[in-house]
């Protein structure tokens, strides 16, 4: 009798007193596409045994390498940071989508191939674990568009972003009470092309995002002009504002914002904090379900580059957001998506 006592005072004592309780298991990440530099980085932040706040209880557990025979940016790094995680991390590698969902809790797609990105998450939707997805979303907007909407079928939360939306300078920037409201924006990144992918949607992505972090979504045309070493998209927004992307082939390649304010014109140069901001942003996304970005302003995202892509092939003439939207809704109706 003594001793069942001494018990139950031992258990009431471990569960009243502070840390006491035993360590909750961490979420278990798996990532998919390991050919990308972004893959032992955000490991190197999920995994590390000193992280605290947001980013503490986390671990990758699995990794699935995948990878595009036609994308030497792909093929040429895959193994490199595939080893890289399974040495320094102790992250298994596995031979499918489906054993890697099978052994995870939430999911990176981090594949440097956006064409990859609607078959990947076609497969991790179905389960309905949370996933986000690396820029691009996807390799088209009518992929963009084929993701939110398998997402929201099965239910199952979706979360994308550009680190460059989280970057600190630019977010302190737009919140400076000396700027006011925004009235227009000019964002340039560098902008390298690939074939395999509309032009903005290699690089060009982040200067974009930066634009919307700063001017919002509500664009209804894009203008684009092109050379061989510049690009420079217009976009006029519903409420007449302009907001412009330039693209940088050649010269300084870096990243800023003009931003004109009511009250001032500020200017960023640089994307400032790297990308442990955004991966806080998954975190919480990871817990919570509630994405930090919409999926209409992530989907107007694409179709201001797809509509930039087309005025391209028109020869610079203004292009609406909706005539792209539209079209593209038209390639899903043919599709068997599941």
């Amino acid at each position: 009798m003594k001793t069942s006592i001494t018990f139950l005072i031992l258990a009431a004592l471990l569960f009243a007193v502070p840390g006491a309780v035993a360590q909750e298991k961490p979420i278990r990440i798996g990532i998919i596409g390991l050919d990308t530099s972004h893959v032992p980085a955000f490991t190197g932040l999920f995994n590390d045994p000193k992280a605290t706040g947001d980013l503490a209880g986390f671990k990758v557990v699995a990794g699935f390498p995948g990878g595009s025979k036609d994308v030497k940016a792909s093929y040429s790094r895959v193994e490199m940071f595939t080893k890289q995680i399974q040495e320094k991390y102790g992250v298994e590698i596995v031979d499918s989508i489906e054993a890697l969902v099978a052994k995870v809790d939430v999911v990176l797609i981090e594949s440097v191939d956006g064409r990859a990105h609607l078959p990947q998450a076609m497969i991790v939707l179905k389960s309905g674990k949370k996933v986000f997805i690396d820029k691009p979303i996807g390799g088209s907007l009518s992929d963009v568009l084929a993701i939110f909407e398998l997402a929201q079928k099965h239910k199952t939360p979706v979360f994308s972003s550009s680190s460059l939306r989280y970057a600190t300078n630019i977010r302190a920037a737009k919140m400076d009470p000396k700027l006011g409201k925004v009235v227009g924006c000019e964002s340039f990144s560098p902008c390298e092309i690939e074939t395999y992918v509309p032009d903005f949607f290699w690089y060009g992505i982040h200067g974009v995002e930066s634009l919307y972090t700063i001017m919002g979504p509500g664009c209804k045309s894009v203008s684009r002009t092109h050379t061989k070493t510049t690009d420079t998209a217009v976009g006029v927004w519903e409420d007449g504002r302009v907001g412009t992307y330039r693209g940088l082939r050649s010269g300084t390649k870096g990243y800023g914002n003009v931003i004109f304010g009511e009250k001032a014109t500020l200017t960023t140069t640089g994307a400032e904090g790297g990308y442990k901001p955004l991966v806080v942003e998954i975190a919480k996304f990871f817990r919570t379900g509630v994405s930090p970005v919409s999926a209409e302003e992530t989907t107007e995202i694409f179709a201001f580059m797809e509509a930039a892509d087309e005025s391209k092939r028109q020869g610079g003439v203004p292009v609406t957001i909706e005539s792209v939207m539209k079209k593209a809704r038209e390639v899903n109706k043919s599709r068997k998506l599941q």
